[in-house]
């Protein structure tokens, strides 16, 4: 029957089953995409994706392929992957559920994506070469969705949902929820990379509960070689509280810990997704940064502010629990990374302007923000 010849009460009801469908198919995304989120370590992320996203979705399978732009994941992916595969595969009995590394499928699927959007379809549509590289000799599925994932406007992997039902993904399908997933994805990918740099390095510092140097000096070099192969800037803060002696002499050291604390709280909120913020030492504080100096300049002056705006009292103290003032000076460096490039001089040089910038707004007047540049 033609649409103009179908009941106005017909085509409601069929939008409506529309929408709750919609409703129910979001609300399971959230419900993954908050495991995610909440995912402590690489084993955990992996048992999401691959035993409990086909699982709650009805789907075939699941591949998680991963580059080396995550460098400790690839490495643990590499090393782990057949074992995390056998796990998946022995919980839903998915032979489609993997984790892979190989290069050959990452080629595969990049040239199915166009404008880092979904690639949506049948594996028949695909090359033999990329139809080989994703499936081998494996049973292939009825249709598959490719999800492009990037961790910092990098591709940093793909996430293939398989189904046995050839209707289930084809080309012109709406794809809105599939790339938020995929943000999502990416975003806990990053974030459990940083945890499991830190579990390695045994780098939290206990008292802020951030990265400490060591970690710093581990971020620099990878992000230095990440930001030269792809001729990025990057761009370094360095932080140091106003006037820190005479709080500890004036209030205690209990106090100047809880200042250290609620400081370092303050900077964290203040970072964005992708860059790394450590306790360099005492009550110093060092940012690593992907962006340019105007870039590196915004985020060091929203610091500042949102420091000078903590509210520190010392309510065992004589003065009756007044408000403590808490400002921080800020240097900032940033330079462009250059393919070739000397990577351990330019990040040693990095830290080392935005440490004498820093010590020039403290000879400046304290509470701003300095860079070398003129």
């Amino acid at each position: 029957m033609s649409t103009t010849h179908t009941p106005p009460s017909v085509r409601l009801r069929a939008l409506v089953d529309t929408v709750q469908r919609n409703e129910r198919t979001l609300r399971r995304f959230q419900d993954v995409e908050l495991q995610l989120i909440r995912a402590q370590d690489f084993p955990s992320l992996c048992r999401v994706l691959l035993d409990y996203l086909p699982r709650e979705f009805g789907l075939e399978g699941v591949t998680l392929w991963l580059n080396d732009t995550l460098p400790l994941l690839h490495e643990l992916a590499s090393r782990h992957g057949s074992s995390a595969n056998r796990q998946s595969n022995e919980t839903n009995g998915m032979a489609a559920s993997s984790l892979k590394t190989s290069r050959e499928m990452g080629d595969a699927a990049a040239r199915l994506f166009s404008h880092g959007r979904p690639w949506l379809g049948t594996p028949a549509a695909m090359d033999e070469a990329a139809r080989h590289a994703c499936f081998g000799s494996d049973a292939r599925p009825a249709s598959i969705a490719l999800l492009p994932l990037a961790t910092n406007a990098q591709p940093s992997g793909y996430l293939c949902l398989a189904s046995d039902n050839e209707s289930r993904f084809a080309p012109g399908m709406a794809t809105d929820m599939l790339e938020r997933f995929a943000v999502i994805v990416a975003a806990s990918l990053d974030n459990v990379a940083h945890r499991e740099q830190l579990e390695r390095l045994g780098a939290t510092d206990a008292l802020t509960g951030l990265p400490n140097r060591r970690y710093f000096d581990e971020r620099l070099r990878e992000e230095t070689t990440r930001a030269s192969r792809y001729r990025l800037p990057l761009g370094c803060l360095f932080i140091d509280i106003d006037g820190f002696k005479p709080i500890n002499d004036a209030h205690g050291h209990a106090v100047g810990d809880r200042a250290l604390a609620m400081v370092g709280a303050c900077l964290r909120k203040q970072t964005r997704l992708g860059d790394t913020i450590a306790r360099y030492g005492g009550e110093e504080f060092a940012v690593l940064l992907q962006g340019d100096l105007k870039d590196s300049l915004v985020v060091a002056e929203r610091m500042r502010a949102a420091v000078a705006q903590l509210d520190l009292r010392d309510t065992d103290g004589a003065d009756n629990g007044a408000r403590i003032p808490l400002t921080v000076s800020i240097g900032v460096s940033a330079h462009a990374m250059q393919q070739g490039a000397d990577l351990d001089g330019l990040g040693r040089t990095l830290v080392e302007e935005a440490d004498r910038a820093m010590y020039k707004a403290k000879s400046a007047g304290r509470n701003r923000v300095v860079t070398l540049v003129v």
